[in-house]
């Protein structure tokens, strides 16, 4: 009975079991026929619209799939095709620019890439890939799609081949263009850098060095600290005698007068015959006095320091120069917005420079009357070195000319044409345009011809033909003297008189040694620190270095 009992109680334990999965596997197998059910009406729910949208419940997962499931294969291979086919032809297109801008092989290579761009546009067009592009739901034919492959892998290859060909002609000619590019970029900036350093050299030309500034204050304190010293001296006959060999110097710069002077002197076989005779302004006498007080010429030379205020007859009155510094027009070129407008224009800087307008430039009109007694008169620029003895200068005929100097003309250089307005007509009446130019700097002038052919009176006329628009010439005083002397003047050799120092790196060292006179004509003032090295101890070696005040004021000598 027992084990009867124990068996029959296990037997209902076993059945249990198996009644709850029976019931577990029907249940599982019934969601699985209602979402086979739900997935199948949703599926062709979506294939009986052309455009499949995301239902407005559910995930974006669910929808990708949805497409995925619904997309057709060869319509990615379609999309590639077009993808490849358009690329090259954008490629093609760059390629034809290129060799349009280039000009490589323009008849040959440029015709190839626009032909070929045509016909990346004309397959692009054509009905077959149209059908397989459209986007009507259709699907596509395998056969249309390799046909249409074909043919864009023929002309992608075609265009891979025709760019590999020109590729190395192109990155060649892309190379030169850069290269142009690049030169013409630093061309600008050279441009531009030598603008700069023209303005900075006509800046610093034009200012008074702190080595000169010191040396004139020095003088000038020592002239007030010892009056008793530098009393005036009685007047020295020499000055008026015609016979000796007479110097006109007209500067306000204390050292290079000097040079000048002592130049002149050292290099003089028979120096008692030289008489200088400089002129400066109020402010500089002073200086002058002193200078040539504390270290007189030697040697017998005679000097004669004089302002320009000594000349009582250099009077507004008579000087067109003096009565067109009382041009309110004048005054407007040179004074206002200057510092405005030299940046701007270097050349319109040259020509602004406020010292043409001073008187010392234009003393050299005036000579016979300044010096009435004298005969033949040497004029000299502060700026030369004298190298020779130039007693040889008054000696030389000038046939009845007024004027010697050395022309500086060569080619179509420096002649008239290049200083004088010849579309005015009073100037191309009266001047021949290739008429050779002569330089002021070392000139020999006969001032009895001067007084004969009226070359002041000659020089006033053209001056008040109001020149302040420069309608008539540029402002200085080298126009001026080409019209007061034209036809006036005799060429000298040019041994006498050697100019460039002052500008121009290429002038010869054998040229400079075998000149009598030598000139620092230009911005490159040997007393300046833009001075050219190589020519500056030709000037230094004329300095009074043992005069206590240009040790004082630092030369750098």
């Amino acid at each position: 009975m027992a084990v009867a009992f124990r068996g029959g109680r296990g037997g209902g334990s076993s059945a249990g079991l198996r009644g709850l999965f029976s019931y577990r596997i029907f249940v599982s197998a019934m969601f699985s026929l209602l979402f086979l059910a739900t997935f199948s009406v949703v599926l062709n729910s979506s294939r009986q619209h052309q455009d499949p949208t995301l239902p407005n419940t559910g995930s974006a997962y669910m929808h990708r799939t949805f497409l995925a499931l619904q997309s057709d294969p060869l319509k990615t291979r379609v999309d590639l095709i077009h993808k490849q086919a358009t690329d090259h032809l954008t490629l093609v297109n760059a390629y034809a620019a290129y060799a349009r801008k280039l000009k490589v092989d323009a008849s040959k290579q440029l015709k190839l890439f626009e032909d070929l761009a045509i016909n990346f546009s004309d397959l692009q067009s054509k009905p077959g890939l149209k059908s397989v592009l459209s986007e009507n739901g259709n699907a596509v034919e395998e056969d249309t799609l390799r046909q249409v492959e074909k043919e864009v892998k023929d002309k992608v290859k075609t265009a891979r081949m025709m760019i590999a060909e020109s590729k190395e002609s192109y990155d060649t000619q892309l190379k030169i263009q850069k290269l142009k590019d690049t030169i013409f970029a630093v061309h600008e900036q050279l441009t531009k850098a030598k603008k700069s350093g023209t303005v900075a050299s006509l800046i610093a030309a034009k200012s008074v060095p702190k080595s000169i500034h010191c040396l004139a204050m020095r003088l000038v304190e020592e002239r007030i600290s010892h009056p008793e010293k530098y009393k005036e001296a009685p007047p020295d006959p020499a000055v008026e005698d015609p016979s000796l060999y007479h110097y006109a110097i007209f500067s306000d710069n204390v050292i290079a007068v000097s040079v000048v002077v002592r130049s002149v002197v050292m290099n003089a076989e028979e120096p008692w015959k030289h008489v200088f005779h400089v002129v400066t302004d109020r402010m500089n006498l002073a200086a002058m006095n002193v200078w040539f007080n504390m270290r007189p010429l030697g040697r017998g030379a005679h000097i004669e320091i004089k302002m320009v205020e000594d000349f009582k007859f250099l009077n507004s009155s008579y000087v067109p120069v003096l009565r067109q510094l009382e041009s309110a027009k004048l005054q407007k070129f040179y004074f206002e917005n200057q510092a405005e407008n030299s940046t701007m224009d270097a050349h319109n800087l040259k020509f602004k420079n406020a010292k043409h307008l001073s008187m010392l430039n234009h003393l050299r009109f005036y000579l016979p009357e300044m010096y009435p007694k004298l005969r033949k008169m040497l004029f000299l620029d502060d700026d030369v070195v004298v190298q020779k003895d130039l007693t040889g200068l008054w000696k030389i005929n000038l046939d009845g000319k007024v004027n010697g100097a050395v022309e500086t003309c060569f080619g179509s250089f420096h002649r008239y044409a290049q200083y004088l307005n010849f579309s005015h007509p009073l100037i191309k009446e009266s001047f021949n345009p290739n008429s050779c130019a002569w330089a002021f700097g070392m000139n020999i002038f006969d001032l009895d011809a001067w007084r004969r052919e009226k070359c002041t009176e000659q020089y006033h006329y053209w001056q008040n033909l109001q020149n302040e628009d420069q309608s008539l010439w540029r402002v200085g005083t080298l126009p001026p003297g080409l019209i007061t002397f034209y036809s006036k003047t005799k060429s000298l050799d040019k041994a006498w008189h050697v100019m460039g120092l002052g500008y121009n790196p290429s002038v010869g060292m054998d040229e400079i040694r075998n000149a009598a006179v030598i000139h620092y004509n230009g911005n490159m003032k040997p007393w300046l620190d833009i001075a050219m090295n190589q020519y500056k101890s030709l000037w230094t070696k004329y300095v009074d270095g043992e005069m206590e005040f240009v040790q004082m004021c630092n030369f750098g000598l």
